[in-house]
């Protein structure tokens, strides 16, 4: 039996029916939610709201932080119980639908940080944490769809594909934005060295506050194919299905640490690698960006045919020897005791000796994290029993947005302990081998 299938247990037949269209329609969920945590999350949106919308930088790191982890709580809350809800008989679209609305309601809502206008703070705020909770629920129910569209046997290829979709779409967003419409303050063109093409005016910073209408435009425009194409289940909905919902979800607590060990101990695992990922690297996200979608379309690829959690330890070894070659790298010396000739002033980038190791180093974290992240959502998939699929999807997103606080609460505690700011980020090798060590103990079966 080819890698990747199972014995036993048959899926629904969605899963003969889905086409290119489909499955097309549900590879462009990632393209479309991507630019909200490229764009808004990480490069464009929450550099301008800390440095431009708040004065003191200080105070909109504070507040920014605060809004992402309320939220995220929330949604981590949220994800479990609403997935047992709908596994008592919901069909997953509405669901997806539904906080579509809040997704894009909230980044509308981003337009209204107009500099200087710090009361519409709190507004601004709220509309961020709709739009995380919208983005992060909708995910959970559009991962739980996908045993339904392939056969175990493309499980792989569909998430690796996915995953892939995602970082592409982030980059192109990215280039459209930054190449066309964001301009530099001081020489008025974009990154491409052309005319923005609307009126760059300080006063209202219209150019960056676009960014979050243009994510939810960006999201409307492509995930319409997911409900165009991709067959949902058919609505089986329980006499009383919150009921029924909360029952199976405090069942299930207790089912996944007593029968589903395995899936249990997996969910452990993932959450210990991803409370540590390549933001906390810093420095190069586009070039991990594009290594990623190497790594998870070549990773989708390796899972059907070695397995996912082969390829998940595997890409987890070398995730974890990069991370260490990247802690080796400083201005004078790499693997830690190699004296190199420190980057001269005013010379190009990655033109010294240690740049060049570091970002050797980082382009192997990127080829690493895509397999990661796709496997490990195959991995689950294939481990879950088919009639709770988005309740353990909603475990996997609870289990790694609680302990994702573990990780970035550890480098804080001993840098501040030590004063090293290398020591800090050294400390999250510690769940990331904790991650591959728990990962040995997760039995699936030999097809897999």
């Amino acid at each position: 039996m080819a890698a990747g299938q199972r014995k036993g247990k048959s899926r629904p037949k969605a899963a003969e029916r889905a086409g290119p269209l489909a499955l097309s329609g549900w590879v462009l969920f990632d393209w479309a939610t991507q630019p909200f945590y490229t764009l808004v999350v990480t490069f464009l949106f929450a550099p301008y709201f800390v440095n431009g919308f708040i004065k003191d930088p200080a105070l909109g790191a504070t507040l920014w932080a605060y809004a992402t982890g309320g939220a995220e709580l929330i949604a981590a809350i949220l994800a479990p119980i609403l997935g047992s809800i709908a596994d008592a008989g919901f069909p997953r679209k509405p669901w997806i639908a539904g906080f579509s609305v809040l997704l894009v309601v909230g980044l509308c809502g981003l337009w209204l940080a107009v500099p200087g206008q710090t009361g519409i703070a709190p507004l601004v705020l709220l509309s961020f944490a709709l739009a995380i909770i919208g983005a992060e629920l909708a995910t959970v129910f559009n991962n739980a769809m996908m045993p339904s569209l392939v056969s175990g046997r493309w499980l792989g290829t569909l998430s690796g594909i996915g995953w892939a979709a995602g970082y592409v779409g982030g980059l192109v967003s990215l280039v459209v934005v930054a190449g066309f419409i964001i301009a530099d303050p001081d020489t008025g063109k974009t990154l491409l060295g052309l005319n923005p093409i609307m009126p760059v005016y300080m006063t209202t910073r219209a150019d960056e506050r676009l960014v979050g209408p243009f994510s939810a435009l960006w999201y409307l425009i492509f995930v319409l194919p997911l409900f165009l194409f991709t067959p949902d289940r058919p609505g089986t909905r329980a006499p009383a299905p919150v009921k029924a919902g909360i029952t199976q979800l405090i069942s299930g607590v207790k089912e996944v640490y007593r029968h589903h060990r395995q899936v249990a101990l997996f969910l452990i695992a993932a959450a210990s690698v991803f409370g540590w990922g390549a933001s906390e690297l810093g420095l190069f996200g586009i070039i991990l960006t594009l290594a990623g979608t190497i790594g998870a379309a070549s990773g989708g690829v390796l899972d059907d045919r070695l397995g996912s959690k082969r390829v998940t330890g595997w890409a987890l070894c070398l995730f974890i020897l990069a991370s260490i070659g990247v802690l080796s790298v400083d201005e004078a010396h790499v693997l830690f005791v190699h004296p190199v000739e420190p980057k001269l002033p005013g010379s190009a980038p990655f033109s010294s000796v240690g740049e060049q190791v570091y970002l050797a180093f980082a382009i192997l974290i990127g080829l690493a994290s895509g397999p990661i992240q796709a496997a490990s959502r195959t991995l689950l998939a294939r481990m879950t029993p088919s009639e709770k699929t988005t309740e353990f999807f909603g475990f996997f997103s609870f289990s790694g947005k609680i302990t994702a606080f573990a990780a970035p609460l550890a480098i804080g505690v001993v840098t501040a302990a030590t004063g090293s700011q290398r020591l800090g980020i050294g400390t999250s090798l510690v769940f990331l081998i904790g991650g591959l060590l728990l990962l040995q103990r997760v039995r699936v079966k030999a097809s897999d």
